[in-house]
């Protein structure tokens, strides 16, 4: 069975982007009780192929399985489905996390500890919101300075992009929950991300070994996003420290 698919909202602000293609797909999920065939039936002549989980041999890597088959192992539920809408929607980024994944594999095999790169990679696709902002902006997000992100700069949101890429948070988001925290990764001024074919090829470049290795990544708590959750309207909603931690310093 598809579970969870019918409990999605897609009128939540952070699923409006994605309601053309997936709302549909989640559809035809449910009546064909396959993910991995509503995915085929909705991505013909893409990159990638969605077969069942039990395709991916016992002993090999699952990255290692995409980047040599083009197939994407498949089990129905939520997290699969999300993974899927990303491939759909950003192919070439996700070919390019693949990518770098099996080239990590490659040289260092498969280890109890993942490294700096793998570990960005896999940051970056379960958890990432791709965020494009003024500096101003980002200087409060960097220094965890949440009144000043949410509360002073408020008007600034109004011409701040956002995009949940990361498939793991988008699953979380389908049962929104105060704490729910993504890494955000800072694009280029100059990407219209209104053009997803755009931003796509912008992230197939930026995707960099060196550059993810840094941990590039600013926590950001969603759900404080201006418009987004009817509590955040209140400044003592960012004011809970358990939620919105202040930066840690270095002694």
């Amino acid at each position: 069975m598809a579970c969870g698919l019918a409990e999605i909202d897609w009128t939540q602000p952070w699923f409006a982007p994605w309601r053309e293609l997936g709302e549909a797909t989640a559809h035809h999920a449910l009546q064909q009780q396959s993910v991995a065939q509503a995915l085929n039936m909705a991505t013909a002549g893409h990159i990638v192929q969605f077969v069942p989980q039990s395709a991916l041999p016992e002993g090999q890597a699952y990255e290692d399985f995409i980047f040599k088959t083009g197939q994407v192992p498949t089990r129905d539920g939520l997290h699969d489905f999300f993974n899927g809408l990303c491939w759909q929607r950003f192919p070439l980024a996700k070919r390019r996390l693949n990518q770098l994944q099996a080239d990590a594999i490659a040289a260092q095999g498969i280890r109890a500890t993942r490294g700096p790169v793998r570990d960005a990679l896999t940051l970056f696709d379960e958890n990432v919101v791709l965020m494009q902002a003024p500096d101003q902006v980002w200087a409060a997000l960097q220094a965890r300075d949440w009144l000043q992100l949410f509360v002073d700069l408020r008007e600034h949101w109004q011409h701040i992009h956002l995009v949940l890429f990361g498939h793991a948070l988008l699953e979380k988001l389908v049962t929104p929950y105060k704490s729910i925290t993504s890494h955000v990764y800072r694009v280029d001024s100059q990407v219209n991300m209104q053009e997803d074919t755009a931003l796509d090829t912008w992230l197939e470049q930026d995707l960099q070994p060196d550059k993810l290795a840094t941990k590039p990544f600013e926590p950001l708590p969603v759900l404080g996003v201006p418009g987004w959750w009817p509590s955040n309207t209140e400044r003592a909603y960012y004011e809970d420290v358990t939620v919105f931690r202040p930066k840690r310093t270095v002694t």
